[in-house]
């Protein structure tokens, strides 16, 4: 597993080399002190994880996501920042993000971030999920897309509950339903709607007004 990093401090860079480093099966290919830089990197290195901050000099990280992201081979971008409530991760993730981290999470819960996005699933951290969507989302509402009226009733209720942030597992316990008929209309759901994860389910759900904020509580 490839990993760049891109941050604009020598020591947060080299503090997350040295917590991947010492992680079997992921490697450190390369470090960024801006957003030009790392994407720069991405297109040269082609890691599969890019570590990405937000406030960087050049161009900051959502800029940089967004670049990064164009490609369809592109990596996946797990964002990091330093405060838990912050306008550009929203953005961030419009711009193509697979999730988003504090910086001051544990290690394990970084290491684990990294696998789960470069195996192609997304992650939000817990602790800021449901304030920064209720605070950015709906701003600006978009018309609802046409594949939304090709969900059925129960991938439409799947898709509200995964804007609340409800995991595969809180999902089938909510439902009364296995862990994989969910894994099915997940997938279901993300294919009709042309969407590459749940990072953009997300978002989608609150733009298109398909759940509100207020609605996850």
């Amino acid at each position: 597993m490839r990993v760049l990093l891109a941050d604009d401090q020598r020591l947060v860079r080299a503090g997350f080399r040295m917590i991947l480093s010492a992680e079997p099966g992921i490697e450190v290919v390369g470090e960024a002190e801006d957003g030009a830089e790392a994407v720069a990197l991405s297109g040269e290195l082609r890691p599969d994880v890019v570590l990405m901050d937000v406030r960087m000099p050049r161009m900051n990280g959502l800029e940089a996501t967004r670049e990064i992201v164009r490609d369809e081979a592109s990596p996946r971008v797990l964002v990091l920042t330093t405060f838990d409530l912050d306008e550009y991760v929203y953005g961030a993730l419009q711009a193509g993000a697979s999730g988003f981290l504090l910086k001051d999470a544990p290690e394990d819960q970084l290491v684990a971030a990294i696998r789960v996005v470069s195996e192609g699933g997304s992650l939000f951290a817990p602790s800021v999920t449901r304030r920064l969507i209720e605070s950015f989302a709906g701003h600006g509402q978009v018309e609802p897309p046409a594949g939304l009226d090709e969900l059925t009733a129960r991938e439409a209720e799947v898709l509200k509950l995964i804007a609340r942030g409800l995991s595969n597992a809180e999902i089938a316990e909510t439902l009364v339903v296995s862990e994989h008929t969910v894994k099915s209309h997940v997938a279901h759901v993300l294919m009709k709607l042309g969407l590459r994860d749940r990072v953009q389910a997300v978002v989608l759900a609150y733009e298109s007004g398909l759940i509100r904020p207020g609605d996850a509580g």
